[in-house]
């Protein structure tokens, strides 16, 4: 692998303490390029702009998938990542649903944790600082041909971040768009999935609300996800959440939440939830909590949500199964506790 240093880091320059999610970007980025068939030799190069043709093939198709993760530092200045073979593993599923090759694994994590090493002192130490990494790849084929580019480019970039979402967060139930169906790319971490969810939201937020919740495409009557996350209800003591399949994000965040919630011994339910069913328990008081999972939030508990004209709040309660929830994924990715998973990955 052949590493291009920069001549003097942004870093001295970077205000840390006041980040605006996803906008300032570390020294270096991972490039490899996939032509003749098979994945070049990778590169850490500064972290620039790229050029490509008007007719590059990505801008007029889509072909492009993404992942997202995270890194840490402990008090040691020791760095790590969670469950990130997770990340590599759902990647490549994205791509092949795409029609995009597979990315080698010992490309992908001597790039990574190259890609780390060297941009290390990027990453604050402390529960809610973190390095979001954005893996990516699309085809990079100049040519307007309606078929599979034959040559794509593999990046990672890295930010330094904060939380996700500052305040209260506010969510809206969705019933006339739909994010995905059946057969399609739902469970991919696709970019054109979350360019079709924008013009919604844009509408939610003009009520009020930050995100929407999903329905299934066929009735509308089942919840489903959040625009960028999976999401969780509470109904007395039992946790539920849907069940993935062809529309719904295999989150990773959210399968860790299901181990640890079931090793606390939560009643867990996976199963499909009936929007009428929420409406219900908000209405005779058994819902209790609601909250979304996902790698940029962690867990994020939901105030209210709005369903057709009417809005319900959720209760304010002592010991909230949320907070409980992710207290302990975080002290795993901060390494502030044992790790009985083996989820946490060590880098430097």
């Amino acid at each position: 692998m052949k590493v291009e240093k920069v001549i003097m880091s942004k870093l001295p320059n970077v205000d840390l303490e006041n980040l605006s999610f996803g906008t300032v970007f570390t020294d270096h980025m991972f490039v490899c390029k996939y032509k003749d068939n098979a994945w070049q030799e990778p590169q850490i190069t500064p972290y620039q702009p790229i050029s490509f043709e008007p007719s590059t093939s990505v801008f007029h198709y889509g072909q492009a998938v993404f992942e997202g993760m995270k890194a840490y530092k402990d008090s040691q200045n020791k760095v790590w990542l969670f469950r990130p073979e997770e990340n590599f593993n759902r990647i490549n599923r994205s791509s092949e649903r795409l029609q995009i090759p597979k990315f080698p694994k010992d490309y992908f994590f001597n790039g990574l944790n190259e890609l780390l090493k060297i941009d290390a002192d990027w990453i604050q130490p402390g529960i809610g600082n973190s390095l979001y990494v954005r893996p990516f790849v699309f085809a990079s084929q100049a040519g307007v041909q309606a078929s599979p580019a034959k040559e794509y480019t593999f990046l990672i970039i890295c930010c330094p971040v904060k939380s996700y979402y500052g305040g209260e967060v506010n969510i809206l139930i969705e019933e006339n768009f739909s994010r995905a169906a059946d057969g399609g790319v739902g469970f991919a971490k696709a970019a054109g999935n979350y360019a079709a969810q924008f013009y919604p939201t844009a509408l939610a937020q003009q009520k009020g609300y930050q995100q929407i919740i999903w329905t299934d495409a066929k009735s509308h009557d089942y919840l489903e996800e959040a625009g960028t996350m999976n999401i969780f209800f509470r109904i007395n003591d039992k946790l539920l959440t849907a069940p993935t399949n062809d529309r719904i994000l295999d989150g990773i965040t959210r399968k860790s939440i299901i181990e640890i919630a079931g090793d606390m011994g939560i009643d867990v339910e996976v199963r499909p939830i009936k929007v009428s069913e929420i409406i219900e328990a908000a209405q005779n008081n058994t819902l209790k909590e609601m909250f979304g999972s996902g790698t940029a939030v962690v867990v994020s508990p939901i105030k209210s949500f709005g369903y057709r004209e009417n809005n319900f709040k959720l209760p304010e309660i002592e010991k909230p199964i949320a907070t409980s929830l992710k207290e302990k994924i975080t002290a795993i990715q901060y390494n502030l506790s044992d790790d009985p998973y083996g989820w946490r990955h060590s880098v430097v």
